[in-house]
């Protein structure tokens, strides 16, 4: 049995859709299992055991471009027995229409009737979580989940790991606070860089050394907060974001003793490498996406005005995350105790 999945087109996202994978190789053992998706999630793929091969997907986020998405569905006709639709789009039904892919799964949404063939109707309240909602296409409409259910879990190369650390000049000789203070979603997710100072200077001060890790868009922030260091420790910390590849991030996330985190997608890689993580919360809510890892410590203020799932604060203070003190985070950090990661 060979499947399709059309793959979701964030990180965090990307990193939950394991949970399926890992559920259609409870039920099918020999199935086979490739993703189309965009082309920088192949790093994570290529972690995932239980993923054949990660199909690269041209076009981006909202770009229809129909006959592009005709020539590569035809491109895939007549190998696969089934296709599974992650993304609620109408766009991303489309190639396994054109593949002709006799079993065609997902959720109702924009129109996509003709385009599915096995069309689901979401119950939010039975399915709160987005892996429920990922879980649910592995199984008959209305079956029960089975519990424990599954956690994303990235496997390591030992090889690749010691050529990023010697490719940044990294040194494991003392323990590793993992930062990563950006987030795609917008500035209702960023806990403030100063507040990220004050705990990346608790954990020198304690004989630590802090690594620092986003996007290019990052790499600002990144600065911000080493500026707020006193020079001495200011050389006990590198700001890494903008500069690794996905891979290369993945791989030196592996080494932390310790991660602190905004609610993104490096949170959510840091719990697949089960990273002893403190994740913190502002207008978002662990409700729907919390990180799935054994040590995990979420902290939040949950003020009247959150979640609110706004890009922007309405108000203009951002008060959840700015009232959110340092304090919080030193506190479920000491709570964390570090477990070696598995490298396989």
């Amino acid at each position: 049995m060979n499947i399709l999945i059309v793959g979701p087109s964030w990180v965090g996202d990307m990193v939950m859709a394991q949970t399926l994978f890992q559920c259609l190789k409870q039920r099918h053992p020999q199935c086979e299992i490739d993703v189309l998706a965009p082309e920088w999630s192949r790093p994570i793929l290529e972690r995932m055991p239980q993923v054949r091969k990660a199909l690269s997907f041209p076009l981006g986020h909202g770009v229809l471009e129909l006959a592009t998405r005709r020539r590569i569905g035809k491109s895939l006709a007549g190998q696969y027995d089934q296709a599974i639709l992650l993304p609620n789009s109408l766009k991303s039904a489309l190639v396994p229409f054109f593949a002709g892919i006799p079993k065609r799964t997902g959720w109702r949404g924009e129109f996509r009737y003709g385009l599915l063939n096995d069309v689901r109707t979401l119950d939010k309240e039975r399915y709160p979580l987005m892996i429920e909602r990922f879980m649910a296409l592995a199984y008959a409409p209305g079956d029960e989940l089975p519990k424990p259910y599954p956690r994303p879990s990235l496997a390591i190369d030992p090889v690749s790991r010691e050529a990023a650390l010697a490719k940044f000049g990294l040194s494991l000789d003392r323990p590793v606070l993992a930062l990563c203070p950006g987030a795609e979603f917008g500035e209702s997710k960023r806990w403030p860089a100063e507040h990220y100072a004050q705990v990346a200077e608790a954990k020198i001060r304690e004989g630590w050394q802090v690594w620092l890790f986003g996007s290019k868009k990052d790499h600002p922030v990144g600065e911000d907060i080493r500026s707020r260091l006193i020079p001495g420790l200011r050389e006990e910390s590198v700001n890494l974001s903008g500069d690794t590849s996905l891979a290369e991030a993945i791989d030196l996330l592996s080494c932390a003793d310790s991660v602190v985190s905004n609610d993104s997608g490096l949170m959510h890689v840091a719990a697949a490498l089960n990273r002893p993580l403190v994740a913190v919360y502002g207008s978002t809510s662990p409700g729907f996406t919390p990180p799935l890892a054994d040590k995990v410590e979420v902290v939040r203020l949950g003020i009247e005005c959150s979640p609110c799932f706004d890009r922007t604060c309405r108000f203009g203070h951002y008060n959840c995350l700015r009232q959110l003190m340092p304090v919080s985070v030193n506190d479920a950090l000491e709570r964390l105790q570090g477990t070696p990661v598995e490298v396989r």
